[in-house]
């Protein structure tokens, strides 16, 4: 029935149902051909609603126009992320199961892909090179680095503080922009120590990464106004250990050899980007944003 077409004449039983049609589901006495689109109940022209594919129901496009109220209503967090439903730590987990995937691969199942995945550069002085040192084709260890470790302690340490640190950041900052930072702080910290250190090296550990995380509660911090003395203390902690345990260990031993420059590396990273994050002016944040991530890559 078109809704231009008059309304039919009301069947002896009242009820529509002289003609075998159903009766609208607003106004019964009226028999109709005609059912919403979305819900398949029964609606007479005055109750019809122009679809893109036939017709609605009020009470569909009501609800319809609801949803996307409340969908544009939505709050958001001072970083532009929608505020997390569920399980604001999703990220967090997956990036602490990787990290233990990895560690029980290199560490028992099979120890030569310590040496493939690790953050290691080696140049002779008759040319050979390898590692980071052999060219584009091996710097994918800039990244994997920060997913092996060289012990048990080592792991558990780096998990905890991931942990610690990550659901806060990744409820705030939302989950891709949380990624984003964990990577390139990581990233940032494997090619600083590449950079000082020189061509001959082995480095391993999510500790640039982590580092990054603090950096970024530290700008959090700052943003929100919460007083910094907990965040503070913390980094200190970490930056005397830093350089209290700095050292070259046997990779494997189930002890903490520590590479400052991946940790300052990481820090100066993770704050960088946390700055452009927190600080983008919101008529043009996600521009901002994602310069600042280009920009971090670059």
């Amino acid at each position: 029935m078109h809704p231009e077409e008059p309304v039919r004449p009301t069947s002896a039983d009242g009820q529509g149902r002289g003609s075998g049609l159903p009766g609208c589901y607003r106004h019964p006495e009226r028999e109709t051909g005609v059912s919403c689109a979305r819900c398949g109940r029964p609606v007479c022209p005055e109750c019809m609603v122009p679809a893109a594919v036939g017709f609605q129901c009020p009470d569909c496009v009501h609800g319809a126009d609801a949803r996307q109220e409340r969908a544009r209503q939505r709050p958001r967090t001072s970083a532009g992320a929608l505020l997390a439903i569920g399980d604001g730590a999703l990220v967090t987990k997956v990036l602490i199961g990787i990290n233990l995937a990895v560690f029980l691969l290199t560490q028992y199942l099979a120890p030569d892909w310590q040496l493939r995945l690790g953050m290691g550069s080696a140049a002779s002085v008759w040319g050979a090179r390898a590692g980071v040192a052999e060219g584009p084709t091996e710097w994918y260890r800039l990244l994997t680095g920060t997913f092996v470790h060289g012990g048990l302690l080592h792991v558990a340490m780096n998990m905890f503080s991931l942990w610690v640190l990550g659901p806060q950041l990744e409820r705030v900052l939302g989950r891709l922009r949380f990624l984003a930072l964990y990577l390139l702080a990581g990233l940032a910290g494997n090619a600083f120590a590449y950079l000082l250190i020189g061509q001959d090296m082995f480095t391993v550990g999510a500790s640039g990464a982590i580092f990054g995380l603090l950096g970024a509660t530290a700008v959090l911090f700052k943003v929100t106004r919460t007083p910094m003395q907990p965040v503070i203390a913390l980094l200190v902690v970490n930056l005397v250990l830093t350089f209290a345990l700095n050292g070259n260990g046997p990779v494997g031993a189930d002890t903490i050899t520590i590479d400052w420059r991946a940790h300052v590396g990481g820090l100066v990273m993770g704050a960088a980007v946390a700055v452009g994050m927190f600080y983008a002016p919101r008529e043009r944040r996600n521009q901002v944003q994602g310069l600042t991530v280009a920009g971090g890559w670059c």
